[in-house]
């Protein structure tokens, strides 16, 4: 199946943000099982995003989009996806729900700028935002998909984990069986194990590692690493996975870790 991502904004262009959504998504959509043919980026023109939505989905299962969804005149990802689907914008209740509870939090007034956020085409699916006040949302066109994430990463990469990557397992690959293992290393620093895994994962790209660093890092280093691999075939994806544990715990002990715990997640 082919997918492809679209990084909205003109901040992107012109080299001022670095676009690190657009790795992070390709990376996780290879594991879910997908061909990412095409990363494009574009500007805050709805033009040019309803041009690349419309070549997308003439040529992807999967179109996955990030920015341009917060409360400013520049921000029209929402209506380009309307326009591309030939569809209304609407006053989404569920949507407008999550932004003005987001901005009570805080004290703050819906203004028609925020009121803004809620507006997705018609029949979309809204996607909570756990971490910020633009909703996400999904919309459907038919066999085809068009996910719609904010541009801040802490808030794209919560709702995918959250909300699309169950959609996706379910929508395309609901066969697709999922191995997690970790393990937790003791004093070593995660920038000095991070090479290793850097290239573990370039090597592997149907598996996700990721590190989570516990403790200090000079002083107390605490690694906490989970290893994620995909597959059809259960007994496959676990031994790769136990196969790559391994190696890190090979290659941990001999810069000086100490194996704290290690097993199977999932």
């Amino acid at each position: 199946m082919d997918a492809w991502i679209l990084s909205i904004g003109n901040e992107l262009l012109i080299g001022r943000i670095v676009n690190t959504n657009a790795s992070w998504l390709a990376k996780r959509l290879v594991f879910l099982g997908f061909d990412v043919k095409r990363i494009i980026t574009v500007p805050d023109s709805i033009d040019d995003i309803v041009e690349e939505l419309g070549r997308g989905l003439e040529k992807a299962k999967l179109i996955v989009t990030t920015g341009g969804l917060g409360p400013t005149y520049d921000d029209m990802t929402s209506e380009a996806v309307a326009q591309a689907l030939n569809r209304q914008l609407e006053k989404n209740e569920k949507a407008l729900i999550m932004v003005r509870e987001f901005y009570s939090k805080k004290r703050l007034p819906l203004t028609p700028e925020r009121e803004k956020m809620a507006y997705i085409p018609a029949g979309a699916r809204v996607l909570p935002n756990p971490v910020g006040a633009a909703p996400g949302f999904i919309a459907e066109e038919g066999d085809k998909s068009i996910v719609v994430l904010p541009g801040v990463p802490v808030e794209m990469k919560s709702i995918f984990e959250q909300y699309v990557e169950p959609y996706i397992r379910r929508k395309y690959n609901p066969d697709r069986k999922i191995a997690e293992y970790f393990i937790v290393v003791k004093g070593v620093p995660e920038s000095e194990l991070a090479p290793f895994i850097n290239d573990l994962s370039r090597r592997n790209p149907d598996v996700y590692l990721k590190s989570h660093p516990k403790g200090h890092e000079t002083r107390s280093p605490l690694l906490d690493i989970r290893i994620l691999v995909s597959g059809l075939d259960d007994k496959g994806i676990n031994e790769k996975a136990s196969r790559m544990l391994s190696a890190i715990e090979e290659k941990a002990k001999s810069l000086g870790g100490t194996i704290v715990e290690k097993g199977r997640s999932i």
